[in-house]
């Protein structure tokens, strides 16, 4: 639809996860009316987050060295790993201030429509952190979706026999919602993870 440079920035905004046609038009007028040193500034801070930034080799979390600071911290419970789909669910979990364990980030959830395998994902790398007799407690911390619950059934079972005490993230409810709005599913779930009211 534009020329040159301007279709250019729009195309490649739309291929961001989330960005659709309209989306990406915004953005790109945006920056053609932002003033150069926010550009300049964008630009920098598009090129240092891939100069500097890594995914740790033990856990697969972003870091800007070898270890993410997660893996540095001493105070964290070692006998206790939380596996997550990916680096933004880390975060995710670490606001709720509830896990004071370590992660281990899978990279994705199996997908066989999008041609993704258990080898396509961090699995090896998290079996071999299991085969240390430091971890008493693996939770899976998938998304819970077709492709999350396929990723945590396939672990649990890869899992078992191990010695390892395996649980999976209760879901059901959200706190502020009405209960006609809840699908069977979550609602089915809720009824599962059900908990004694102390009386």
């Amino acid at each position: 639809m534009y020329e040159g440079a301007v279709q250019d920035l729009i195309d490649e905004l739309g291929r961001l996860p989330g960005v659709g046609p309209k989306s990406a038009q915004r953005i790109a007028f945006h920056i053609l009316s932002s003033d150069k040193d926010d550009v300049a500034r964008l630009v920098a801070a598009l090129t240092q987050v891939k100069d500097k930034v890594r995914f740790c080799d033990i856990c697969g979390n972003v870091a800007e060295q070898a270890t993410c600071r997660i893996c540095q911290d001493p105070r964290r419970n070692p006998t206790v790993l939380c596996v997550v789909e990916e680096a933004k669910d880390v975060v995710a979990i670490e606001r709720t201030r509830e896990f004071r364990g370590r992660y281990h980030v899978l990279g994705g959830a199996i997908n066989p429509i999008d041609g993704v395998g258990p080898d396509d994902l961090r699995i090896r790398e998290l079996m071999t952190r299991l085969a240390s007799d430091e971890i008493e407690e693996v939770i899976l911390a998938t998304d819970p979706n077709i492709e999350g619950e396929a990723t945590a059934t396939y672990l649990s079972r890869m899992l078992r026999g191990m010695g390892i005490a395996v649980s999976r993230l209760a879901s059901g409810l959200p706190v502020g919602g009405d209960l006609e709005y809840a699908d069977e599913v979550t609602l089915g779930r809720a009824f599962e993870g059900r908990r004694r009211v102390e009386s």
